[in-house]
């Protein structure tokens, strides 16, 4: 059995970092204070809510994770933000209309107000549905994340946290493709200098939070950190990465319906994705090159599960397509509606239909916490670069180059819980049972 990980104990304030104090933003802090007082269930949170299983069935020895693992408690966490718009937590969450006014913002209305938001890295060349005052002056994108790593510090140090991670919060970029500026950190820092238009601002941020030793998980599909210079600078300063784009709603459902499909070698026509959305997040997508982004990210999920190429006669065939429309009245109640075309015995066809009128922040609000809560546990148990044992969070994990991505929504949970039994040196659940029988 493997010796339990060096793991350093959680003392202290964690600080968490959050770049776009919007919808998902607010509705992660309103929510940890809410837990904090006891108004309200951290529903959705493996961290908080989510037992494993250790040894074999009849130990029954299941803890929390939270009680198995050395996490950060809920109190020790602390809260920083970047945007362009000035809104404080309390007015952004009351205009992201998510959380009820009366019974969840105002009484805390008092600790949400207090967090206002740093002036943001912003360009509207790269997200054009948005813009506000709160924006810093610089005269290239070098000047910009430096000014970026010096707020990291100055939070630091005026919060007194012993550690900070970093969750990118803030809107889908337009697209853009990996090139030769993003291949090599020197390639990267003259770009900069350059104002590289293939340098977005998201980019920036992930680059200050490595450079200042801070673990970075991006939320939205954007090329932040998942290419060779940071994924290299990662490794060499010993901060822990992931990615890309958080997990929920319509892709959070295809992750569990894909898979059973395969597993009883059902064949699959055609799957018909469209959306509404209302909130800053469905604006933003309603410009062509942020959708492009978006889309890049939910089209991979099912050929990545299907395997077409493995099983030509199910699935090479089939049809994927993916809409978001931009619907103000809906707000952040984002509606996913799916037509599902799939085909069984003998080739006969049957159909799925699926509406889900999902919550899109209260779905993202609990990734957000157990990402930085796990990113914290792997910096702090000397994990490094990629962690792919976190794929669970995201609709495209970040793997080692050449590898392609599980999105296997039970496979990755599967994959989460051992990589906490292996760092706690516990026996990995397989499964097979057999000794039960002999």
């Amino acid at each position: 059995m493997k010796q339990p990980t060096e793991i350093r104990p959680a003392t202290g304030k964690l600080g968490v970092l959050l770049p776009g104090f919007g919808a998902v933003a607010t509705t992660f802090v309103a929510g940890v204070e809410a837990a904090r007082r006891g108004l309200a269930s951290p529903v959705g949170s493996l961290t908080q809510m989510a037992t494993i299983r250790l040894g074999k069935r009849p130990d029954k020895r299941a803890p929390l994770i939270k009680d198995f693992v050395p996490l950060a408690g809920l109190d020790d966490l602390v809260f920083g933000a970047w945007d362009p718009i000035p809104d404080d937590g309390y007015q952004s969450a009351l205009k992201a209309g998510v959380l009820h006014k009366e019974q969840h913002l105002d009484p805390i209305e008092e600790f949400l107000a207090s967090i206002k938001p740093m002036p943001a890295a912003f360009d509207t060349a790269y997200v054009k549905k948005l813009d506000g005052p709160n924006k810093k002056k610089a005269s290239n994108k070098r000047e910009l994340a430096e000014a970026i790593r010096e707020d990291i510090r100055r939070f630091k140090k005026e919060q007194g946290c012993d550690r900070l991670v970093m969750v990118w919060c803030g809107s889908t970029e337009i697209y853009v493709r990996a090139s030769a500026v993003h291949e090599s950190l020197e390639a990267f820092v003259a770009g900069m200098e350059a104002d590289d238009p293939g340098i977005a601002p998201s980019q920036l941020y992930a680059y200050a939070a490595i450079m200042e030793g801070v673990p970075y998980a991006n939320g939205a599909p954007n090329l932040s950190a998942d290419f060779a210079a940071l994924e290299s600078l990662a490794v060499a300063n010993g901060v822990p990465i992931g990615g890309k784009d958080f997990k929920t709603g319509q892709t959070l459902m295809k992750t569990i319906l894909a898979p059973g499909f395969k597993t009883r070698m059902l064949g699959l026509s055609g799957w018909f994705s469209t959306n509404i959305l209302g909130n800053r997040d469905g604006e933003v997508l309603d410009d062509p090159e942020s959708f492009k982004t978006k889309e890049v990210s939910k089209l991979g999920v099912l050929e990545h599960i299907l395997q077409p190429e493995m099983y030509p006669q199910l699935y090479g065939d089939m049809y994927h397509k993916v809409r978001i429309n931009y619907y103000p009245p809906r707000g952040d109640n984002k509606e996913g509606w799916d037509n599902i075309d799939i085909f069984g015995w003998m080739g006969y066809p049957m159909q799925i239909k699926v509406d889900f009128l999902c919550r899109d922040s209260i779905l993202a609000a609990p990734i957000v916490l157990d990402l930085a809560l796990f990113m914290d546990l792997a910096s702090r148990a000397g994990l490094k670069g990629i962690q792919e044992w976190l794929s669970f969070y995201f609709k495209s994990p970040q793997t080692a180059p050449g590898l392609y991505p599980e999105h296997d929504i039970f496979i990755q949970h599967f994959k989460l819980k051992n990589t906490l039994r292996w760092m706690m040196g516990e026996e990995q659940i397989t499964h097979l049972g057999v000794e039960y029988y002999e």
